[in-house]
């Protein structure tokens, strides 16, 4: 996909972090965009942020752990911008907790977002971008679709699944005229851990169990978002990763090298990460792009 002026791009998650700048650079390209969120706060001011771009934009609150409101969505897009061209499956949470702490509902829950909403949009609007002389299906995985740290086991489930899936669907759609790509973000500064459900009988913060030390839930929230790569810079690369045809796309260095890591020792690959990691915190780019 050599250009995305003129193209319709549905995203989900659009309310904040990657999602809100995938929405902006899009718009700024010349692409008319279609914002969901849960949040409508968060998606009222996204929104916002999109008035100054001469493009076409609808919001829609969407939960998409909501099957029904999935089916309806594509016609609801259809009738609203005549076509529909790139799908990014961006929305998702994590609950931070032992396995065994974990109740079902709270598993389920996780399983709905992150997992099966990414399948039913896939599977509902699928007819309309093969309809599309080229289309995109860009789906958001994560660097822990490829490792694993404790107390994150359904967001591992899913994020592992969101991988296996997506690319099962790149070979499928080989020879199409359906772009299939699966993201893998590496630090992004994202609200994720500050918006992230726990259980209160856990009694370490997040921060432990990914080798960050026994911090608050509060400071981990507050330390993902302020020294990740700034969501702006995330976008950019999705959006280039896109343009290049990449079915598997690495966001940040620290993405390429936690998943070095586990090609190099499969079984023990955290014990690399103290060497890896180190460097990033100097040379990550925490910085908006400044012309949006």
């Amino acid at each position: 996909m050599q250009s995305f002026a003129q193209k319709v791009a549905v995203i989900t998650g659009a309310g904040s972090g990657m999602g809100r700048y995938l929405a902006i650079l899009i718009a700024k390209a010349g692409g008319d965009v279609v914002i969901c969120d849960v949040n409508d706060e968060s998606l009222a001011e996204t929104k916002t942020l999109l008035h100054k771009y001469n493009v076409a934009v609808s919001s829609h609150i969407l939960d998409v752990a909501d099957k029904d409101a999935i089916k309806a969505l594509p016609e609801k897009v259809i009738a609203q911008h005549g076509k529909v061209d790139l799908v990014f499956n961006n929305a998702g949470v994590t609950f931070d907790s032992t396995f065994e702490n974990l109740a079902e509902e709270q598993w389920d829950s996780v399983m709905d977002i992150n997992l099966h909403g990414v399948v039913n949009m896939t599977r509902a609007f699928m007819p309309y971008l093969k309809d599309r002389p080229e289309a995109a299906i860009v789906n958001t995985s994560s660097i822990f679709g490829m490792v694993a740290v404790a107390k994150q086991s359904v967001y591992h489930a899913t994020k592992y699944a969101v991988r296996g899936f997506t690319e099962s669907l790149v070979k499928e759609q080989k020879g199409t005229s359906v772009q299939v790509h699966c993201v893998h973000p590496g630090h992004i500064g994202t609200n994720i851990l500050s918006t992230a459900k726990f259980n209160e009988d856990d009694t370490t913060g997040p921060g432990s169990s990914l080798g960050l030390g026994d911090k608050t839930r509060e400071e981990m929230g507050d330390m993902f978002k302020t020294h990740g790569m700034h969501p702006s810079r995330a976008a950019e690369i999705i959006l280039k990763g896109v343009k290049k045809k990449k079915a598997r796309i690495f966001v940040g260095l620290d993405a390429k090298l936690i998943d070095l890591s586990q090609r190099l020792m499969p079984n023990h690959y955290e014990k690399l990460w103290p060497i890896f990691m180190l460097p990033l915190f100097f040379l990550r780019n925490k910085k908006a792009i400044k012309d949006l």
